[in-house]
Order: C-alpha cells, then structure tokens, then sequence
C-alpha cells in the first residue's frame, strides 16, 4: 500500500512527536486516563529557540477572533466560530516585552496529549524564549501577509520558529489556532479547549477538516483587511494584495483549498502534509506551490503524486534527506530539550532542520510575493544537499 504523510486512520495519533516515545506509553495511557499516583516532576531547562534571521526585530500581537456568521463546526451548541491568532510583525529594535512561547494551562494538555505519563513540568514547554517581543513599535510601511497553520492536534506555537523569522525578514504573519482541533487553545477568558475532532476522529473526515480550515483562513482575512474597521490595531501594516499561506501536515494540507476558494491569496506551501483535498481542475488557476516533505520510502504520497500533475503554475516538490514528519516545526528543538529522541533515520539536526525550513519558504514567498529572484529554488546547491527537487 502507497505510503502517505498522514492517513484517516492515524488522524489522532502524535504525528509530529517520534514514535519510540509514543511506543513507550502504556496501551492504556490516553489524555483522559487517570493514574494512582502521578511521578515526580522531571526539572529540565527551558528550551530556547533559534533566532530570527532577518534585519528586523518582531513584534507579537494576540488576537481572539469571532466569526459572527458562521457557527463552530465541530461543537455547535459553542455558538460563532471563535479563533485566536498570534500576530507577528517586524519591528523597532529594543522596544517591547518578551513574548511567551504559550500558556502553561496549553503546554500541560499539549505533553499529556503528545507524551503520555511524562514527568516533564508544563512550565518548561511554555517558558521557552523567543525572540518576538509584546508591545513593540511596528516598522513603518506596509507588508506582505503570510498565513500559517499547525498539523492536526498541534497548537499554533509548533510554527513560533518559522512565524519569527518570516517576521524578522519583513512579512506579517497570522499564525491561527484552530479551535477543538489541536490539544488546547487558550482564550482571553483564561479558559482552555481541548481537542473534540481527535475523539471521533471516523466522524470528522481529514477533507472536512482542510475545508474548515479553508473557511477559518479566509476569515482571518477578512477580519484583517476587509473591513473599515479591521479586528487588529496593526492591520495598517497588511498589504492585502500580496497573501501567501503556508501549513505543517494537515495545516500545510489545507492551503490547497485555502487558495481554491480564496483568490485573494496569492502563493501557498504544503510543509509534509497529505491532501485530503484534491487540487482543483483549473490547477489553483496557475497560482505558484511548493511541497516540502520527508522521505516516503520508495512509494511516494499518491495525494501528492495528483497534485503535481494538477498544478498549473509554476511549482516544486522538495524531499528532505534526514527528515521526518516534524523536522518543518518547532517540535525537534523542543524534543531535544526534553531529552525526547528522534525517530529512526533522522540526521538532520533541528538547528538545520529550522534552518533549511526557513531558507525555503522565505525564499518561496520572497519570489511570488515580492518577486526577487531566488536562485536556491532553481534547483540543487552545494550549500543545501540534503534538499532533492522532483523532476517532472
């Protein structure tokens, strides 16, 4: 049977944390289980990530966003889809807080989701340093939007890394939590939901989810750009004519149908997600894509096997040596701090691994959206072998 980055029938599974930590846990370990006596707290230091890249400093705004004409889809008796979105932007030098990485309330739900019986303390996941600062003065002028979108049952903060130095290289940036879709997500009311797709996951098919998806995406838009009065003080600095959008797995995934309801957004890249949606006939109407993946064995994902041969525009399909499902998100720096090993195989180190990810997409977006030319997506360079382009 063909290989594919996610399937229906692992939807709930940890794709993104290894799996001997997942083999480890006991059968019966779940989020919800009880056990008699919980072990000591492991004390580990907080993990720091790695700094932006760009010329800027970044800001970070919290924004909860009401949804006023569309109700939640997975738990309607909620009321109005409700989102919170990290805004990320460039900004003055030396202005500003520090930004913390998430609420303690998220981290605890995210280890006990991700890395049942762990004694790592919450604390340690949420106190990780970034480089964004609450607060901050904005750079002047207006900028590009990129939007992006964690894997199934992941919080937002997995992308913090990539959200940073897209910001720090002058983009905004809105990093969207999808509500009841990952293992927490925490609202100004100091409330925390939990993941009601993951409980029934035959009832919420994977292409139901990308099309949800689609939907919170597009709203995120609107909020920001669409209206006299937008939902985010900073929205001034939003260039609406230049949106691109980009995910990890399911997130990633869901940029296909982001863009084929969406016009307004320009570019899209699918980061090791399977597509649950198909790319439409009109082959997202020439609209650029890129795919970055991890190496699939010898069969390659049939979901991306029909997509490139669907797109019409300019794209590229690029293989990662040495990398798994997680290696395109925050999760390898983390897991190192935790003391949590990699899966078989994997030989890129997450400095690299943040490294090459960041190089890419900026690259991507720096051409269709500001259109400087970038050689490194013309093909192979010595300055990144682990990185193999799909002849067409």
């Amino acid at each position: 049977m063909s290989r594919t980055r996610r399937t229906a029938a692992a939807v709930v599974l940890a794709l993104v944390l290894p799996l001997p930590v997942l083999a480890a846990a006991p059968a019966s370990a779940s989020p919800s289980a009880h056990r008699a006596a919980a072990p000591a707290a492991t004390a580990v230091a907080p993990a720091e990530l790695p700094a932006p890249t760009g010329p800027y400093a970044v800001g970070r705004d919290i924004l909860h966003l009401v949804d006023a004409h569309r109700p939640d889809p997975w738990v309607p008796s909620a009321g109005p889809r409700q989102l919170m979105v990290s805004m990320y932007y460039p900004a003055r030098p030396g202005t500003g807080g520090p930004a913390p990485y998430m609420t303690t309330e998220a981290a605890r739900l995210m280890i006990q989701t991700k890395i049942p019986g762990s004694t790592v303390p919450p604390e340690t996941v949420s106190r990780t340093r970034t480089w964004s600062h609450t607060d901050a003065i904005p750079l002047h002028g207006r900028h590009p939007l990129i939007l992006l979108s964690p894997g199934f049952t992941m919080p937002r903060t997995e992308l913090t890394s990539l959200a940073e130095d897209l910001a720090g290289r002058g983009y905004v940036v809105a990093l969207v939590d999808h509500t009841y879709e990952n293992s927490g997500t925490t609202f100004p009311d100091g409330q925390t939901l939990t993941c009601t797709v993951c409980d029934n996951p035959d009832a919420y098919p994977p292409d139901a989810i990308e099309n949800n998806r689609a939907k919170d995406l597009s709203f995120v838009v609107d909020a920001l750009t669409g209206h006299r009065h937008p939902a985010w003080r900073l929205a001034h600095m939003i260039d609406g004519r230049r949106i691109g959008v980009a995910g990890h797995s399911l997130g990633g995934a869901s940029a296909v149908p982001t863009m084929a309801h969406d016009k307004r957004v320009l570019a899209g890249i699918d980061l090791d997600g399977t597509m649950f949606t198909p790319v439409p006939d009109d082959g997202l109407g020439g609209r650029p894509f890129m795919m970055i993946g991890h190496p699939t064995g010898t069969d390659e994902d049939p979901t991306w096997t029909d997509a490139w041969g669907r797109l019409r525009g300019w794209k590229r399909w690029l293989t990662v040596a040495g990398s798994n499902h997680g290696s395109f998100t925050d999760v390898p720096v983390l897991a190192r701090e935790l003391g949590v090993p990699e899966p078989p195989g994997t030989t890129l180190t997450p400095q690299r691994a943040v490294q090459l990810t960041r190089t890419y997409v900026a690259a991507f977006f720096d051409l269709h959206l500001r259109h400087i030319p970038q050689p490194v997506l013309n093909g192979p360079t010595p300055a990144w072998p682990e990185v193999g382009f799909h002849a067409p």
